[in-house]
């Protein structure tokens, strides 16, 4: 197997990597208060150190009292700042690239608790689920104000000198829960088909991107399914999926990271072609596949508690193969660099029998 195509340089508009290597953006509740730690400095640098070219910082809040409810999760406002440069120099000084994953868990958060416990959840319709109601709908201002709150966000890290921002539109989170249509019923513009419920997110999009300017990197996260249903949907079927697709391409996104917990496996009936495939075939931007990466079971799998092992040569063979197919452009491994910070490096080196295992060990704080 030649692995070498996987470390030849891609650029996203004037950003250059060395190679097609990174990592997604994984809670591992490093940021306590809401201020990265010296731990989280760390730990990007020492995969940066591995080989990974671009680091996507753990999803970020946006400063907004609605959007997550944990006090552990990082944020990108006022006494965080210094602390994200310190992690902006590790991973800089280590070579490597820094995005920031801008997040709003919408209906996903718990009322009562964090750091403003009286502040009803939104969302685009009040559920997590078609008949399972959280919160409350969200109205124009709401919407309006989070819009803002995306764009202060991209603001900062543009001014604070990250690399690119990735907007978070998948899992059944906030941006996500537009697009889908058990948790969008919305009877306003922005629900009803699937045209209509990429409103919202595409504004969000489009706000950051006239915020930023036209050479800072915008990256949307997205994906089918969602950490509450598997089997959903934001496209039925090819056709709506190119739609999608368009709008988020015609708002402002230069990168999307197509997720999936199973990067190989088909994502409609009747074609060999995987998420990411599709991404690719019917846009025109450049697709970083991720889920399951080098090993033997899937996220949420390992989110139940179980340890996934390393499937070597053999797994990476399939990712190679396409790969040099053109299904994507990126590859994003997580649990596996999580485990073993070296893994870039000794896929590089052909060392597949001292590739670590992903073990419980490594299951502390991992959250999708």
């Amino acid at each position: 197997m030649d692995i070498s195509p996987l470390f030849t340089p891609f650029a996203i508009g004037d950003l250059v990597l060395p190679n097609r290597f990174i990592m997604p953006a994984m809670q591992r509740e490093l940021s306590p208060d809401g201020v990265p730690s010296t731990e989280m400095a760390d730990y990007y640098r020492r995969r940066v150190e591995g080989g990974i070219s671009l680091v996507i910082g753990e999803a970020t809040a946006v400063d907004h009292p609605t959007s997550t409810q944990y006090f552990k999760y990082a944020r990108l406002s006022g006494r965080s700042l210094p602390a994200w440069r310190r992690v902006l120099d590790a991973v800089k000084g280590a070579g490597g690239r820094l995005f920031i994953q801008l997040w709003h868990q919408g209906a996903m958060r718990q009322e009562g608790i964090g750091p403003h416990p009286d502040v009803r959840t939104v969302s685009p319709s009040g559920r997590v689920r078609a008949n399972e109601p959280v919160g409350r709908e969200m109205t124009l201002d709401d919407m309006r104000e989070i819009r803002d709150a995306f764009v202060a966000g991209a603001r900062t890290a543009r001014e604070m000198g990250f690399d690119g921002v990735e907007i978070h539109c998948a899992h059944g989170y906030m941006l996500d829960q537009f697009l889908w249509h058990e948790t969008n019923q919305r009877r306003d513009e922005y629900g009803g088909d699937h045209l209509g419920r990429t409103r919202y997110p595409c504004e969000v999009i489009a706000a950051v991107r006239s915020e930023v300017g036209p050479h800072f990197p915008i990256s949307a996260r997205i994906s089918q399914w969602k950490s509450r249903d598997f089997e959903a949907r934001i496209a039925e079927n090819p056709d709506e999926l190119r739609d999608i697709l368009a709008a988020f391409r015609a708002a402002g996104v230069d990168l999307f990271h197509a997720s999936t917990r199973r990067h190989w496996l088909p994502a409609f009936a009747g074609s060999d072609l995987t998420f990411a495939g599709w991404v690719k075939a019917l846009g025109d931007a450049p697709v970083i596949t991720v889920g399951s990466v080098g090993l033997d079971n899937d996220i949420m799998s390992s989110l139940g508690g179980e340890s996934a092992g390393s499937t070597g040569e053999r797994g990476l063979g399939e990712l190679v193969r396409r790969f040099n197919l053109g299904e994507f452009d990126l590859v994003a491994v997580g649990r596996a660099i999580l485990a073993d910070p070296d893994w870039v490096r000794k896929v590089r080196d052909g060392r597949y029998d001292e590739l670590r295992p992903f073990t419980k060990e490594e299951l502390s704080f991992l959250t999708a």
